[in-house]
């Protein structure tokens, strides 16, 4: 809402009706009445509340010979004089919203431009977001309400800014993605071959694993972490497409397998109207099926027998694990980080075997070979 005393610069077309009035001696009732229209509406056009009409213009034309094309014109400049009034106030308060988001990294991402002007990143902000003002960000992601845009809320994370710009990151990524009709069966039996790729570990296997879950209609996005959005992967539902994005946060290849197959098992076992984030704190979610999705994960990448076989063994030595890992088909790695987390060996242990993965180059880039 505009303050009075701004309004009170700019003069509305009413100002004009009341002075031509003045002029032939007439009262707003005798144009109300001359006119037909109430003595009330008459009132409020003359104050401004209520625009002039293109049948009002001709009204006025008719009783006071005063052509029509004059009153729509002052009305419309009026009306943008207000608006950009309006869109001052605004800004001041968008600006202050800007700061709280990482621009620099965005900047090197290509989101926004790299420009010092902090007015002329608002309106990239807003058309990264799709959104009219700052208003429609916190309707989307921290009303507590469902949102139809993102369907949870980030009001109680670290920091909703960053990851709301992560995760829309994702989302417009996947809008340029040739994607096949989702089929949940053939996702499904996919899974074997991406564990094979897993065992493999090709330099380009991130390029693959995209390749491949496209074709089942699967997403799949790599988007480098943000300041104060520590986030290792999320999955959701867009545009009838389930989204699996990745941050390769940790750059082991344990830790990015475990985590799309963790992702997997949500698209397979879950609702398309959930929403889940992890590494998040705060974030909204349904410990159950958290754990539902880490127990068939770890099932995937190392089945209960598998794992039986290998504590039989007599002693956990480098190669034993490398003999396991070949005859599974399962990364050295997956074996290390499973028999820490079972509290078999100690976190100190054999972690030489993890392979690192670094996704991004130092732009942000993904690394494709």
């Amino acid at each position: 809402m505009i303050k009075e005393e701004i309004l009170q610069l700019i003069s509305p077309p009413g100002d004009t009706i009341q002075e031509t009035l003045d002029e032939i001696g007439m009262s707003q009732a005798e144009l109300a009445e001359r006119m037909g229209r109430p003595k009330e509406k008459i009132n409020d056009i003359i104050k401004g509340r209520e625009p002039i009409s293109t049948t009002t213009a001709y009204q006025l034309e008719k009783v006071l010979n005063i052509p029509a094309s004059f009153w729509l014109r002052r009305e419309n400049e009026y009306r943008q004089r207000l608006y950009e009034l309006e869109q001052q106030e605004k800004n001041a308060e968008a600006l202050e919203w800007l700061d709280r988001f990482p621009l620099r990294e965005m900047k090197k991402l290509g989101i926004l431009p790299n420009t010092r002007k902090k007015k002329e990143l608002l309106d990239p902000l807003l058309r990264f977001f799709n959104i009219a003002s700052p208003r429609q960000w916190e309707t989307i992601y921290l009303a507590e309400e469902m949102s139809v845009a993102f369907r949870t809320s980030l009001v109680n994370t670290n920091d909703p800014y960053a990851i709301s710009v992560w995760l829309r990151k994702g989302e417009l990524d996947a809008g340029n993605l040739l994607l096949r009709d989702f089929d949940k069966k053939k996702f499904r039996e996919l899974l074997k071959e991406i564990k094979e790729l897993a065992y493999q570990s090709p330099p380009d296997f991130a390029v693959r694993l995209q390749k491949m879950c496209a074709e089942t209609g699967v997403a799949v996005i790599y988007t480098p972490t943000l300041p104060k959005a520590p986030i290792s992967g999320a999955v959701r539902w867009v545009r009838n497409h389930p989204l699996i994005q990745l941050s390769g946060r940790y750059r082991t290849d344990d830790h990015f397998w475990f985590t799309f197959f963790h992702e997997a098992a949500h698209i397979l076992l879950h609702g398309k109207k959930d929403v889940f984030l992890e590494d998040v704190e705060g974030s909204p979610m349904e410990q159950s099926k958290e754990e539902e999705a880490n127990r068939y994960a770890a099932r995937i990448l190392l089945k209960e027998s598998e794992l039986r076989e290998i504590l039989a063994s007599k002693e956990l030595t480098e190669e034993v694990v490398l003999d396991y890992a070949r005859k599974f088909r399962t990364p050295p790695g997956v074996i290390i980080g499973r028999l820490q987390h079972e509290g078999i060996i100690d976190f100190s242990i054999g972690n030489h075997l993890r392979r690192k993965i670094n996704l991004f180059d130092e732009t942000g880039r993904l690394v494709t070979n």
